[in-house]
């Protein structure tokens, strides 16, 4: 379980009225002074580099999806996208939550640097490589249930261990503070997709599954470079240690779950659309669902640099007044950016894919409006992560999983892939609501107690 901008004063109730009781003021001067401190020099400094990497990655991504777009069509399109799930998912599975616990326990301990660095390859190669190569005996002898078959389902397994182990390791640059180590590394590997995919397909060879295994070689010659960069900042022998796993896992498992949850909420349609309605208009999706998710880059941001900064404070008063800043303010900039990206949607498509993807059009302006719920959740997350993730925030994502796959099963043979779009929209405000309603509801109880 992988932000910055400037967050606007939250006018609400407890906006620091004059006649506010005294604990609510000190509260708000706790959260006002953290705010302020948020914004200082080296806080900025991260979030604008980072921010502006992840400008030029959305960059590079575009320029990749038009390159496999064009090159292989709708159908192959399609064929991609749904081998670059079964990778992802595996990795969602298989990370056990150590994405998450690798970032906070390294951050408060950095000598713990190499035995994390040691369970993140144990976990990757052992556990990936395992669960790899069962799902792979499952897919041979019920081969009908696999989403793609053949070499590019060999691929798509490969890609399980060293993705996570590429991911786990991003996660402790990110822990010691190796921003811009981690920065560079997300660059490298982007750019050299993008030309290993490039000289494939004008190749001559241009096939779903050489174009994906191009993909897999530069995510494994950067998973090498985040592995370099690591081992360079240990001073002492690499091993894993099997009681610092259990820690990590005993920390990690809810948020583990919540987010795998949240993930299979998010992709669960594309797999669906591929079994209801076939490869070609899981392409024409694919392509509205990547538009969708640039939606979603700045309060990916936001919630990173947030998440850590809630957890540092111990008032949940200033942890919830921060949340709700954090959360109008996502949604004050994301709100116009949905309005351009749907007024644009049309063109851009036409012009960046071609016209044969102009059915993409009708599911990308739904789903982009579901963006702007699943923003504004994001900030509440992080705050429900920092008060130690009560369970039933994982049960929230639950409820929006299984939401989400029976609402596909409902609509995607009515309505085809805009009903995969209305399914998302549906899901994401139900879950936006579940975790409003739970966290303000935590928060009015604390405020009880604490009266008392």
């Amino acid at each position: 379980m992988e932000s910055g901008t400037v967050l606007p004063q939250d006018h609400g109730e407890q906006g620091g009225s004059s006649c506010s009781p005294p604990r609510n003021r000190a509260v708000q001067m706790t959260a006002n002074k953290l705010y302020r401190r948020l914004m200082g020099s080296d806080f900025t400094r991260k979030v604008a580099e980072t921010f502006g990497t992840r400008l030029i990655l959305v960059g590079i991504g575009i320029a990749m999806n038009v390159l496999i777009a064009r090159t292989l069509g709708p159908e192959g399109r399609g064929l991609y996208a749904l081998a670059a799930t079964v990778g992802a998912l595996g990795m969602q599975f298989g990370n056990l939550g150590l994405h998450a616990s690798n970032t906070y326990h390294v951050a408060r301990d950095r000598s713990l640097l190499a035995p994390l660095l040691g369970n993140s390859l144990l976990l990757s190669f052992v556990f990936g490589g395992a669960g790899a190569g069962l799902a792979w005996i499952v897919f041979s002898v019920w081969p009908h249930s696999a989403p793609v078959h053949g070499l590019l389902l060999g691929l798509a397994l490969v890609w399980i261990p060293f993705g996570l182990a590429f991911m786990l390791l991003q996660n402790l640059l990110l822990g010691i503070q190796e921003v811009r180590a981690f920065n560079k590394i997300e660059l490298a590997s982007r750019i050299l997709a993008l030309v290993f995919v490039g000289c494939v397909a004008v190749s001559g060879f241009a096939t779903v599954e050489n174009i994906f295994a191009a993909s897999l070689v530069a995510m494994f010659a950067s998973f090498l470079g985040c592995l370099w960069q690591l081992r360079a900042r240990i001073e002492r022998s690499l091993r894993p240690s099997f009681l610092l796993l259990k820690a990590n896992l005993g920390y990690g498992i809810k948020l583990y779950l919540g987010a795998f949850f949240a993930f299979l909420m998010l992709r669960v349609d594309l797999l669906m659309i591929r079994y209801l309605l076939g490869t070609t208009e899981t392409g024409y999706y694919s392509i509205a669902a990547n538009m969708a998710d640039l939606i979603y880059l700045l309060p990916a941001v936001v919630g990173s640099i947030l998440f850590p900064k809630l957890s540092a404070l111990a008032d949940v008063q200033a942890k919830w007044q921060m949340t709700r800043k954090a959360a109008l303010g996502v949604g004050l900039l994301v709100c116009p950016l949905v309005v351009l990206l749907m007024l644009l949607a049309q063109p851009l498509i036409r012009i960046l894919y071609g016209a044969a993807f102009l059915p993409s059009v009708g599911p990308f302006l739904i789903l982009s409006v579901a963006m702007i719920f699943y923003a504004v959740n994001n900030m509440f997350a992080n705050y429900l992560a920092s008060i130690g993730s009560p369970w039933f925030s994982v049960y929230i994502w639950i409820i929006g999983a299984a939401l989400n796959v029976l609402l596909n099963a409902l609509t995607i043979p009515r309505l085809g892939i805009r009903g995969a779009a209305l399914s998302s929209l549906i899901s994401y405000g139900v879950v936006l609501l579940l975790c409003y309603i739970y966290a303000s509801q935590g928060v009015k109880s604390y405020e009880g107690h604490a009266k008392l």
